[in-house]
């Protein structure tokens, strides 16, 4: 996306330029072409990823506007990680090919940008990015279908997708020239047994916050994001194909198993309530991490649940203890980098009515204090 760092025109960020989204449609109309492009990219670099280990890919996933984003910056700058980049989009599933021809082409000087969230991130075509999700959507289609169950947990079982996700991460290694890779994927909270199941040795790191400021944030870029989309209608396609359905005009609630809860906080955001609706969505994520990290001793031990509050108040204390459960060699360079990009955001505030607090707290105390947040 296209965008300024003026917040008067904050909504023209979202404006999607012309030749993305001609490619981003013409390849997201035809899966079946993007998967049979991948396997042939696959087919044609064998040789040169066959021996490339996985050896403890590392997913950062949270509910939106959880902090996802700091800690997949900050994880990517470590040495040993290969991750996925702006300059991957449109063609995700060929990445070694696309970035050859990205390499060939005339590249002009870039200057970060703030993105379209108009939260203080600054990017360019080489920050990274969440891009796994199309992946995900490609071999599981009942994905971001509200009336669907999203789970996908350790009965799962699917040969072909785990054989070419497998190749994908080689592919980003070998381009990347990484040894460990690493992904942003936050609807893989409802998937992480069955990481672990095909991943043994995967580690996973879960950011938590506040549910007040969580949201507070959450209901902050909701309304953001149905202003872009409205302005400029090609973002809601392109926020589509890249698998964002938290916010704006095609937001669908996460179901986890239970569909009457799916239903509860689609009637609350239809009502009004959004305050409401959000926590009750809340509840129902970290709710359903804690009875899964309960239940499954490979899980918990391989997942590090990280507090954003404590993150801003220790960042580098606490990026050193991310580094060690993620098995990276210790950089001091990312625990000054942690001191400098991790703080309580200053671009907003909540602002809630009475009544809306005591819902919040209302529908979120009893998982809240699974996590060491005490509700009023």
């Amino acid at each position: 996306m296209t965008g300024t760092s003026s917040s008067s025109d904050i909504v023209d960020r979202f404006a999607v330029t012309p030749w993305m989204d001609r490619v981003g449609r013409h390849l997201f109309e035809r899966p079946k072409l993007m998967r049979s492009l991948a396997r042939m990219e696959t087919k044609l670099f064998e040789d040169r990823m066959e021996d490339i280990p996985l050896v403890s890919p590392i997913w950062v996933s949270g509910l939106a506007r959880s902090g996802s984003t700091v800690l997949l910056e900050l994880l990517a700058a470590h040495p040993e990680v290969a991750t996925q980049r702006y300059r991957d989009f449109p063609p995700v599933f060929t990445p070694i090919l696309w970035n050859r021809l990205v390499d060939y082409m005339a590249r002009k000087d870039e200057r970060p940008e703030e993105r379209a969230h108009g939260d203080g991130i600054y990017v360019t075509s080489e920050s990274p990015e969440a891009f796994e999700e199309p992946i995900w959507m490609s071999f599981f289609p009942h994905l971001h279908k509200k009336t669907w169950d999203e789970r996908i947990d350790a009965e799962s079982d699917n040969p072909e997708f785990e054989a070419f996700l497998r190749a994908h991460m080689r592919k980003l290694l070998y381009l990347r020239g990484g040894s460990r890779y690493l992904a942003k994927a936050n609807y893989n909270i409802s998937r992480l047994e069955y990481l672990v199941k095909i991943f043994p040795d995967a580690r996973f790191i879960v950011p938590v916050r506040d549910p007040v400021w969580h949201v507070a944030s959450l209901m902050k870029q909701h309304r953001l994001f149905v202003k872009g989309e409205t302005a400029h209608p090609e973002a809601r396609a392109h926020l589509a194909r890249v698998g964002h359905f938290e916010f704006g005009l095609d937001r669908v609630p996460l179901n986890y198993g239970n569909a009457t809860v799916t239903r509860e906080i689609e009637g609350l955001w239809a009502r009004g309530r959004e305050a409401e609706g959000w926590a009750l969505q809340w509840a129902e994520v970290y709710g359903y991490l804690a009875a899964t990290l309960d239940r499954n001793d490979a899980l918990s031990e391989a997942t590090m649940v990280v507090r954003y509050e404590d993150m801003c108040a220790a960042p580098g204390e606490m990026m050193g203890d991310m580094l060690t459960h993620a098995g990276l060699e210790g950089d001091f360079d990312l625990a000054a980098r942690a001191r400098d990009r991790l703080q309580p955001p200053g671009y907003y505030r909540p602002d809630f009515t009475d009544d809306e607090l005591r819902a919040i707290a209302g529908r979120t105390a009893r998982v809240a204090a699974r996590f060491g947040y005490e509700m009023g």
